[in-house]
């Protein structure tokens, strides 16, 4: 049935229970769910129906009438308008029992897999500033206000630098002050706005394809490094004196890079980072292992609850030390590497070349012998043939992007049958596909969520898999 339109006024209504996406829901008298953002669980409000389907309906809360008694202030003044942390309302214990039972529905409500009973979801030691990595656009049409009249202000105004507002993808918010990732980042951030303002350097217009200034990136370790990537279109006359005005004002920038990004989208995984000033790369240490982490190196963006994350999965790989453990989407070897002590041999695989260069480097940094690391395509590299060459997995770590894994990979380790499957995931759903085809051959024994992202609804999740 096709999405319909409607202006529909529900009046005291209240609100049940935390749903998926990050919004809460309640039924009519009629027994119809509605789904509405920011809501919490005990809210008395006044909501609008917005979009009706076969099933259910979709509204917004237009006046709180009794708020919940559960219900607490959001800490950010960008709340409601940028489109992350939207359960700041939500009490960190419910927001870990929200994830909980987001893995339960998707698991054993939808996905019918026989599982024990899921744990309580491991929490973040930090709520906030916990991020590591933030990347911020550049917009020469922000998003404006309420209260703001778009007429009045100037072309220096309109411009922003943050993030995207949801389902508008050349809108940006400009951010005053974020709660994601520790200082300098803020700094950073509000130095860079102020300097291209004031040196009229063109920011972007995503739909045109015009202007100077596009993104920044700012990673952050917990030892202490900092790297900035600063994205333009193009190249011009000001770019040098720009980033030495950052090097000068920012000496803890340990590793300055920009990058000339003439593409319409802003990723930068295929284009050049240029290495301005400082080292090539920061660095973070876990267990006396150091990591390298480059412009483009992908590395778990909670530090902190990512040592969490793995203790969890070289836990439920029970390792003795005599495993041969494959690690597919092993990235820059951070898993492969954390349980290399306690295995016989690990063999990592990943689909971008740079991080299989980081992850050999950081092995041989680490003084590691018995890792071994392959880069392409998951469902070309993982053959029959490549497991015969290099043995039979006793174990497998497998941590694969939100679309979970290719049918022909999960073929090949049906065919391989290790004795144990350690599953970690940052999309339960697709988890619980690729567990339902693997359930045949192997037992779900146990299912530890992991909140990574607080104040988000999003959830890892980590499953250990035993052959029947």
């Amino acid at each position: 049935m096709s999405r319909k339109k409607v202006d529909i006024l529900l009046s005291g209504v209240t609100i049940e229970a935390v749903a998926a996406e990050g919004k809460a829901l309640f039924h009519t008298e009629d027994g119809i769910v509605v789904f509405v953002p920011f809501g919490v669980p005990g809210d008395v409000a006044d909501v609008r129906i917005l979009k009706k389907k076969k099933n259910y309906m979709e509204g917004v809360i237009t006046a709180l009438r009794q708020p919940s008694p559960n219900r607490q202030e959001p800490f950010c003044e960008h709340f409601g308008v940028c489109g992350g942390c939207k359960w700041q309302p939500l009490p960190y214990s419910m927001q870990l029992e929200a994830k909980r039972m987001q893995v339960y529905d998707q698991l054993v409500r939808i996905g019918h897999l026989d599982v024990p009973e899921i744990c309580p979801t491991l929490p973040s030691e930090r709520t906030r500033f916990y991020r590591n990595k933030l990347e911020f656009s550049a917009s020469e049409k922000r998003w404006i206000l309420d209260g703001e009249d778009a007429e009045v202000l100037s072309s220096a105004e309109k411009q922003g630098l943050g993030f995207h507002v949801g389902k508008f993808f050349d809108k940006v918010l400009d951010l005053n002050n974020c709660y994601l990732q520790p200082e300098p980042s803020n700094s950073i951030r509000l130095f860079v706005k102020e300097y291209t303002v004031s040196h009229g350097i063109p920011f972007y217009n995503i739909r045109e394809n015009r202007g100077i200034f596009r993104t920044i990136f700012v990673r952050t370790t917990e030892s202490g490094g900092t790297m900035v990537i600063v994205c333009f279109a193009e190249e011009f006359s000001g770019r040098k004196a720009m980033l030495d005005a950052i090097a000068e004002r920012f000496p803890e920038v340990t590793s300055l890079y920009y990058v000339l990004n003439s593409k319409v989208n802003d990723s930068i995984s295929d284009q050049e980072c240029i290495l301005y000033r400082g080292e090539a790369a920061i660095y973070e240490e876990m267990e006396g292992l150091r990591f390298r982490i480059g412009p483009k190196s992908f590395y778990q963006t909670n530090t902190l609850q990512a040592y969490n994350l793995y203790k969890v999965a070289r836990e439920f790989a029970g390792l003795t030390g005599s495993e041969l453990v494959y690690d597919l989407y092993t990235g820059t070897g951070t898993i492969a590497q954390f349980v290399s002590r306690q295995a016989s041999r690990v063999i990592g695989i990943e689909y971008v070349a740079e991080a299989i260069e980081d992850a050999r480097e950081n092995a041989r940094a680490n003084g590691i012998e018995n890792c071994s690391f392959f880069a392409g395509d998951m469902k070309d590299i993982l053959t029959p043939a490549f497991i015969a060459e290099h043995g039979r997995p006793d174990v497998m770590i497998v941590d694969p992007p939100r679309a979970g894994m290719h049918p022909d990979v999960v073929k090949v380790i049906l065919d391989a049958a290790p004795s144990r499957i350690v599953y970690v995931s940052c999309n339960p759903a697709s988890q619980a596909r690729d567990l339902a085809l693997m359930a045949e051959k192997y037992s779900i024994v146990d299912v530890q969520p992991v909140d990574m992202f607080p104040h988000t609804q999003h959830v890892e999740n980590v499953c250990k898999l035993e052959l029947k």
